[in-house]
């Protein structure tokens, strides 16, 4: 039985790390507009799937545009932020789901150089302490958990296109 339990709590989880998400979710999730997202998406910063007009991100792009909208908020130049991408890009590859399933918090903690994925409070103090340079620090964790708590909307329709769609059928 207990084994039962513990494949079924996995099929969860990996379905959790294949989530998608519409521009509108990761537009509320992130605290970005949409306009924004398209610029990142046209400049190869985020490159999400596309339907038609439709941008589809994957858990993992999620989490790259809320850490993303994260350092540009701490003023980071787009630069560094893709420095610090490729960097997350290769880490959350092989931890996301790890970071998805764990108690502990991951931080990212950079100056846009350097760049530190850790999970022990005495390291990224002792990361801070030896900087010569102000330190940012970002919680992935955090970012992966607002995931979590996102629910699903239905669709909506402008009210202008309602309106015209109403006015074409009557």
């Amino acid at each position: 039985m207990a084994q039962a339990l513990k494949t079924r709590k996995n099929r969860v989880e990996s379905v959790n790390a294949e989530r998608t998400f519409s521009s509108s979710d990761v537009s509320g999730i992130a605290g970005v507009s949409l306009r924004q997202l398209q610029w990142w998406d046209e400049r190869k910063v985020v490159s999400p799937r596309h339907e038609g007009h439709r941008r589809i991100y994957l858990a993992s792009e999620v989490v790259e545009i809320t850490v993303i909208a994260e350092l540009r908020r701490k003023g980071f130049s787009l630069q560094k932020i893709r420095r610090v991408l490729r960097f997350l890009q290769k880490e959350m590859g092989r931890r996301l789901a790890e970071v998805m399933q764990s108690s502990s918090d991951l931080h990212l903690v950079t100056d846009g150089k350097s760049i530190y994925l850790e999970e022990k409070q005495d390291r990224i103090i002792d990361i801070f302490k030896n900087s010569r340079q102000p330190m940012f620090l970002v919680c992935v964790s955090d970012q992966v958990r607002r995931l979590d708590h996102t629910e699903r909307k239905p669709v909506r329709m402008e009210p202008g296109l309602l309106a015209r769609r109403m006015r074409n059928i009557g």
